[in-house]
């Protein structure tokens, strides 16, 4: 049986014959958050003919040639869900004749707006979603898809047939161990600075260990853990948001990421901070029952592996 799934990835990739439009948010590699999908891009073009991107802001950004972005507007000052709509219903219907099969990424009211349009037209639908919340608009829109890909059964809350758990897309050749950068004794934190993520925990962590932690991250919790701080005495640098080269570089450098979130979903930044080789001190239990290492995460969540899945998923017929 294993065979015959590497038999059709190995078809999928050295057949370049799809054609995809890719909703997202960003695209932009410096993005503290969501930089990471520009490498998601680049390697779904590896494996494409061409690959349409429509994203609500772009930034700094180097894709292959087979590679178009069109962006909302967001990055230039416009903030209108209205205009934001009507450029998108705009851009789907000039544009339907470069793509065969819609990725949307994590916004699900992409699909409300262009889901009838596109099963009309006889496109593939599907969803990438990673998240505890289940809302109105993520009900509807699973009606709408042919497919569902999410990272673990934590990840997608509703029951469907229609639901893949493919492993959380770690790029594992970049998030990787260097036997070169010396481990320090201090602990990392990293994720939005919100309530949920629950920084101020592993801020007392790491000062009940009496050792010195760094926070990578920027968010609306800011001065609520800095005062925290301040009244704990603790040794804590906020880094703010970093770009996917220096988080690696935390990752790689830290003794320990602690990991204190309560998102109800197995977290990224645990699979790529394992992926660097950097130990993990998780509360989750779900997380601390995994065999985190490297291998592991190559073996079930990396990148290599996840965008070859996706395009036997749309290979399939329906």
């Amino acid at each position: 049986m294993r065979a015959k799934i590497w038999t059709c990835l190995k078809v999928s990739m050295e057949n370049k014959r799809g054609r995809p439009l890719i909703v997202t948010q960003v695209v932009d590699a410096n993005d503290s958050n969501l930089g990471f999908f520009h490498r998601w891009i680049e390697e779904f073009a590896k494996h494409c003919e061409h690959v349409t991107v429509i994203c609500l802001k772009e930034g700094a950004h180097q894709l292959p040639g087979n590679v178009s972005v069109y962006s909302l507007g967001k990055e230039k000052g416009t903030h209108s869900s209205f205009v934001y709509a009507s450029r998108f219903l705009s851009l789907m219907w000039r544009l339907r004749r470069e793509y065969d099969a819609v990725f949307v990424h994590m916004n699900s009211e992409y699909v409300l707006l262009g889901g009838f349009f596109w099963r009309a037209q006889g496109k593939k639908i599907a969803l990438w979603y990673v998240h505890k919340s289940v809302t109105w608009t993520l009900r509807i829109a699973l009606r709408l898809v042919d497919v569902v890909f999410t990272a673990s059964p934590e990840s997608f809350r509703l029951t469907s047939p229609k639901v893949r758990i493919v492993g959380h897309g770690i790029d594992a050749e970049f998030f990787s161990p260097d036997a070169s950068v010396p481990r320090g004794n201090h602990f990392l934190s990293v994720g939005r600075l919100m309530q949920s993520k629950q920084h101020n925990l592993a801020i007392r962590a790491a000062y009940d260990a009496r050792v010195p932690l760094r926070i990578a991250g920027e968010g609306p919790e800011r001065e609520r853990l800095a005062a925290l701080v301040r009244e704990l005495g603790a040794n804590v640098t906020f880094l703010g948001g970093l770009t996917q080269e220096k988080l690696r570089d935390e990752y790689r450098a830290a003794a320990k990421l602690v990991h204190r979130s309560e998102t109800g979903s197995l977290d990224k930044v645990v699979l790529e901070a394992a992926a660097c080789g950097c130990s993990i001190d998780s509360t989750d239990p779900a997380i601390r029952v995994l065999p985190l290492s490297p291998e592991y995460v190559r073996e079930h969540h990396s990148l290599q592996s996840l965008i070859p899945r996706i395009f036997v998923e749309f290979s399939r017929k329906q």
